[in-house]
């Protein structure tokens, strides 16, 4: 198996080049930011090179590229891609449908949609961990010192300045009112997501003089998917990780790994920016509880850094979501949360708990080790793809 990767700045690139060379495959790994490009001669020209160089099985990508598709397209060539973002705007071109494409989805809503909408080229897949690379990374005394922590949250707090949501000048008093109460009430229920269908004509209007938005030339996205997952969904993140790590933190100890500061949040210990390969396993191995808030943008999938979590033998107590049934047991294997009150309860009971915390972690990295590792997943995926 010869396979061709295009990438820029994706996470587990180095976990999928180890795990193609585990099974026996051949990989070319290639890093350049064009393909996140709709159209691009000098990608074109790029492609071109690559692809009369050897013979592949087929191109591969973490999320979708429309350039990558195009060319493929145009040569017969399959492409794979693995989506782990949400939203990704680039999967509403026309190009999707594409017979070259092999889509895989970790989120069972969004690929329902794109399945019941006629596109024949997605496919559900969860996400994989590198257990193996995980387990060589063994915590010193002095990696303990650094890392150890009650509990720890990994990810964007969304409080960068001038983001989109701010950006919505001008709002009529009652469009600023309605978006504030569609967001109070999406941020007390999990599992059922209702905010692009409740984006009215009128509303969206409005939201269209404040930052207007034109469909890309070859994309079917609406303006009501990018407001309500590119605007509301990471305000509504800003909003319900400053409370539940606010809240949180009154009682326990919280470690928050990320880039910008937090003064706002002054019981929390804000540690930075985490290398994903580096140290982040460790933040993992060495806390008693990894939080997961996931962006409402993901509706069903388990994201990225949950298997990340389970895959280093962390405990993961974590938002709802529905995909997580499908794969996990709760309670079990991982814990999940209904409220801030039931976070709250369930982050006491498990630092008072350490023996069942500690077997529920343990239970939730055996099933990542067998069930979600990365030889797995391309075995699954290549079923697919090669039939």
């Amino acid at each position: 198996m010869n396979i061709l990767v295009f990438e820029h700045k994706n996470f587990g690139i180095e976990d999928f080049r180890d795990s193609c060379k585990h099974l026996g495959y051949s990989v070319k790994v290639i890093s350049t930011e064009l393909v996140q490009e709709r159209f691009c001669e000098a990608f074109d020209r790029l492609f071109e090179q690559e692809i009369s160089a050897a013979d592949y099985d087929f191109v591969f990508t973490f999320n979708y590229s429309v350039v990558i598709s195009q060319n493929c397209n145009r040569r017969g060539i399959k492409y794979v891609s693995w989506i782990y973002d949400s939203p990704l705007v680039s999967l509403y071109s026309y190009t999707i449908t594409n017979p070259c494409n092999y889509i895989f989805l970790f989120d069972s809503a969004q690929y329902l949609e794109l399945k019941n909408g006629g596109i024949n080229t997605v496919y559900y897949m969860p996400l994989a961990v590198n257990v193996r690379r995980l387990d060589s990374m063994k915590p010193t005394p002095h990696i303990h010192e650094v890392f150890d922590s009650g509990i720890s949250f990994v990810g964007s707090m969304y409080n960068e300045k001038h983001n989109l949501f701010e950006r919505l000048t001008d709002l009529s008093p009652y469009t600023s009112g309605y978006l504030d109460a569609i967001m109070q009430a999406q941020l007390k229920v999990y599992g059922v997501n209702f905010i692009e269908e409740l984006l009215t004509s009128n509303i969206l209007a409005d939201l269209q003089k404040s930052v207007p938005y034109k469909p890309n030339k070859d994309g079917i996205e609406t303006p009501a998917y990018i407001y309500a997952n590119y605007f509301i969904a990471r305000r509504m993140a800003q909003m319900e990780r400053h409370d539940l790590l606010e809240a949180v933190s009154e009682k326990h100890v919280v470690k928050l790994y990320t880039h910008n500061p937090t003064p706002e949040l002054p019981n929390v210990r804000n540690m930075g920016a985490i290398d994903f390969y580096d140290n982040m396993p460790y933040v993992f191995k060495c806390s008693k509880i990894n939080l997961n808030i996931s962006l409402r943008s993901i509706k069903n999938g388990i994201p990225l850094r949950c298997m990340d979590i389970l895959g280093a033998g962390g405990f993961l107590l974590s938002n709802f979501q529905a995909d997580f049934l499908e794969h996990f047991i709760p309670g079990e294997d991982f814990v999940y949360f209904e409220s801030k009150e039931d976070l709250l309860q369930k982050c006491d009971y498990y630092l008072k708990h350490e023996d069942k915390r500690k077997e529920i972690a343990q239970n939730g990295y055996e099933k990542a080790k067998q069930f979600h590792n990365y030889e797995t997943r391309l075995e699954e995926m290549l079923e697919i793809v090669m039939n």
